[in-house]
């Protein structure tokens, strides 16, 4: 038997959202966390506001080499140091492993920690804010998404979206997780970019003509780059995508704005986890992202001059933003 039903690598507002009615729900679970969070975790436990409300305890494990096994290790951090966080708990036996982070590398760093036999693909329609004082504000449950990255059902990939559902996060299994992933991560791009650019709340931006303009072309320009990988786009995503790439760019830029006028009627404060991590001076996820799709659209010889406009000056930001100098200009 393992020693932890779940193992949760990374105790922000996501991690701490999903291992908190896990917990709840009576499942035992480890968070792996450092610091002051480790510290709020072992005095207060985890407490979850907004949607819900609860605080529960739950075991915190500061080292990784305390934790042995686990049914599942679910991958929470942010992206930036994730392949370092991975190699210190290659020693540890999980039963399946799974990220919901943003961007595709996520599962290529699962795999070559653990094998690619014992990696799920997941995406998270979800949203939540670590607050000053440790508690996570929960604003979005809309969905995690979990399947085989080859395709097809599987039973335990219908376990995991089963006992997530039920623990109070909705989600569910599907046959075409690849798919979707790449569809939320071209919408995701636009989504980050605009969001640490322009400094707004999300539906601010959505509902802009000239920011709705730039968000709907460079998700077609993801929707290039996911083209020449041969993997195809869904609408089932935080934005129609496969619709966006499509139509007309006026349909693209008119479905981006009627986005932005649900999300000023749900979830009027809602700011990415992006913008967040900007204001906080955390490292920005460019690089394992924007920088990771830039670098593949080199590979294949395509132009994609939005994707790495914003790929260079987004990385710009987030040095300027952490008073870091580049090596070459020190």
């Amino acid at each position: 038997m393992p020693d932890f039903d779940f193992a949760i690598l990374g105790a922000g507002a996501m991690g701490s959202i999903v291992g908190g009615h896990l917990a709840r729900a009576g499942h035992s679970v480890a968070m792996l966390a450092r610091g002051e969070r480790a510290q709020q975790l072992e005095r207060h436990g985890l407490t979850i506001k907004g949607l819900v409300a609860f605080t529960t305890p739950v075991a915190t494990l500061r080292e990784p080499a305390a934790l042995k096994s686990a049914g599942a290790l679910i991958v929470a951090t942010k992206t930036p140091g994730t392949a370092a966080a991975l190699a210190a708990l290659r020693h540890a036996d999980f039963g399946v492993t799974l990220s919901i982070q943003n961007g595709p590398l996520k599962n290529e760093l699962l795999a070559q920690a653990f094998g690619k036999e014992r990696v799920l693909g997941a995406l998270a329609d979800t949203s939540g804010e670590l607050l000053p004082d440790g508690a996570v504000l929960f604003t979005r449950n809309v969905n995690i998404l979990v399947g085989e990255l080859s395709g097809g059902d599987s039973p335990r990939a219908q376990r995991l979206a089963r006992t997530l559902d039920t623990s109070g996060v909705r989600a569910a299994a599907t046959p075409e997780i690849l798919t979707l992933e790449w569809s939320k991560f071209c919408a995701w791009a636009g989504f980050m970019a605009l969001s640490v650019t322009t400094r707004a709340l999300t539906w601010k931006y959505l509902l802009d003509p000239d920011c709705a303009l730039v968000l709907a072309r460079l998700v077609r320009e993801m929707g290039v780059l996911a083209r020449a990988l041969g993997i195809g786009l869904s609408d089932r995503s935080i934005l129609p995508v496969a619709s966006l790439c499509a139509g007309p760019e006026a349909q693209a830029v008119a479905a981006i704005m009627k986005a932005g006028r649900e999300y000023r009627a749900n979830a009027p404060g809602h700011r990415m986890s992006s913008l967040q991590d900007l204001e906080a001076g955390r490292p920005l996820e460019v690089n394992e992202t924007l920088g990771y799709a830039s670098a593949r659209a080199r590979e294949l010889g395509l132009t994609l001059p939005l994707l790495e406009g914003f790929a260079l000056l987004i990385a710009g930001l987030d040095r300027a933003q952490r008073d870091v100098v580049p090596a070459e200009a020190a």
